[in-house]
């Protein structure tokens, strides 16, 4: 036993937490699986492994670079508050487990056995109807450590052995279902990608695939939008992003002043211009979107390929579930820059909504839900829907994730530790999920896993001519819809 746990904490340290490696090693094993010659298989870990860099280096510059910007409105109007974001809620989560004089270490345990049966059920799909494989891993730990406070915080006199098997079981589950919700979606956008989104929104992703084009209509896309005059300047996806960024981010940094700035941000020197830095900081996002969509094209395409080999020959039929930012390169990217912003003042409507009705919790707005979930909403709605729905959709989510942030945050009692992990999934069905089992206990837990489990069961009753055929061959799909 020791041996296989050692064998597992090597592998969890140095490639399933490490996406960029994680992916590049299931390319690499992908193409040995298609019988492609040595060189092209490390061609091809190469390419991959860079591409997911870039896409890291490209997410962690957004979220460094404007995190400390959203945070400072804490600071500056001295709230006591909690902010929706994976990662303050990962750290109060860690914080109220230790609090309540558990073991944090036992979430790697979890991970590992919500990744085996996320396996085991696509290894089952003739039965369970799962197709895709959640593979991005610092998600996965994310959502481990968050939800293991769930379970503590439910069952407070568990065993840990108990804890780890439930809560793998329990989180195998999610990630196989939500991910799995996405493959149509995803098919449709990236026409035959070869990809699903496992991260943060699927659930959301889901949703907005299918109102989308209730909402708006499709050929008003934003590809189809011609500004007349000066206006024309917009239709330049770096020229409008960087723009509305300097208007959006400078209005929020001229609120926070300078003063503030300086202690927060260890990047804003004190001899340089405030209007320089504003203006460095806000072009800056056009950089990093600009960086990340390149670094998207280049993983997703040897992933694509490759993973042929493992479909065929490991896991029949079986779809990556990917990082959110993967579809971004498949949408117009000015979709991803309205999604952001939409969603924003959706947040910021709810937040002053809690001010004024006194809300026993006040949030404050976290970058990677405000961004990452609704850019993505926005790339899926623009696609079915159109410019409304890509402002509609996200605008909807931001007082979403502030209302069920703050329900979370209260209930949940990780509001005393600053934070509450804050994306849409995180904030609609795990707030629920949540409450099944702390009301419910055992039951609630079976419960929840077989409503989940009967999710894809229906997914396939309404579609069986289709449903496995759109996610093994999307262009044998297209022709046979299309006869």
């Amino acid at each position: 036993m020791n041996i296989v746990m050692s064998v597992w904490e090597f592998f969890q340290i140095n490639i399933l937490t490490k996406p960029a490696f994680f992916v590049g090693f299931i390319v690499l094993l992908g193409y040995l699986l298609l019988k492609r010659p040595l060189h092209d298989a490390f061609a091809g870990f190469v390419k991959a492994t860079v591409g997911y860099l870039i896409l890291n280096v490209a997410s962690a510059g957004l979220v460094n670079n404007f995190r400390p910007i959203l945070a400072g409105l804490k600071d500056r109007f001295n709230l006591t508050a909690a902010v929706i974001d994976p990662y303050f809620g990962q750290t109060a989560a860690q914080t109220a487990i230790e609090k309540a004089g558990k073991s944090f270490t036992m979430m790697m345990v979890v991970l590992l056995i919500a990744f085996i049966f996320n396996l085991i059920l696509v290894l089952l799909r003739k039965w369970t109807k799962i197709r895709t494989v959640f593979i991005t891993g610092h998600i996965m730990v994310q959502q481990s450590s968050t939800a293991l406070w769930l379970v503590f915080f439910s069952f407070p006199h568990l065993q840990n052995s108990r804890v780890v098997i439930m809560l793998g079981l329990l989180l195998g589950t999610y990630w196989a279902v939500a991910s799995n919700l996405t493959v149509e979606a995803c098919q449709n956008l990236t026409e035959g990608g070869g990809f699903a989104v496992g991260h943060q929104q699927m659930i959301g992703i889901w949703l907005t695939d299918k109102i989308a084009g209730k909402i708006g209509k499709k050929d008003e896309s934003i590809e189809n939008l011609k500004l007349p005059g000066f206006l024309s300047i917009f239709n330049d996806n770096i020229v409008a992003t960087g723009t509305l960024m300097l208007v959006f981010f400078g209005v929020i940094m001229g609120i926070l002043g300078a003063d503030l700035l300086h202690k927060i941000d260890t990047g804003f020197a004190k001899n340089q211009n405030f209007i320089f830095y504003i203006f460095e900081k806000s072009l800056n996002f056009a950089v990093y979107l600009s960086i990340l969509q390149l670094g998207v094209r280049m993983f997703v395409a040897e992933l694509t390929e490759s993973f042929q080999g493992i479909s065929n020959r490991l896991l029949p039929g079986s779809v990556p579930a990917v990082d959110c930012a993967a579809t971004y390169g498949f949408g117009h990217a000015n979709a991803v820059t309205i999604g952001f912003l939409f969603g924003a003042l959706g947040q910021f409507l709810m937040i002053i909504g809690l001010i004024v009705f006194k809300s026993p919790v006040l949030i404050i707005t976290g970058f990677v839900p405000v961004f990452f979930d609704n850019a993505t909403f926005a790339v899926f709605a623009n696609k079915k829907g159109g410019l409304r729905a890509a402002m509609i959709i996200p605008f909807v989510s931001g007082i979403i994730q502030v209302l069920g942030g703050a329900f979370a945050a209260h209930f949940f009692q990780t509001a005393q530790y600053g934070g509450w992990h804050g994306n849409f999934d995180w904030d609609t069905l795990w707030p629920v999920i949540g409450v099944v089992m702390k009301h419910g206990q055992y039951i609630g837990v079976a419960v929840v896993i077989l409503l989940l489990l009967a999710i894809p069961q229906l997914q396939y009753l309404k579609n069986k001519k289709h449903y496995f055929t759109i996610a093994e061959n999307y262009e044998e799909y297209i022709s046979s819809i299309g006869q």
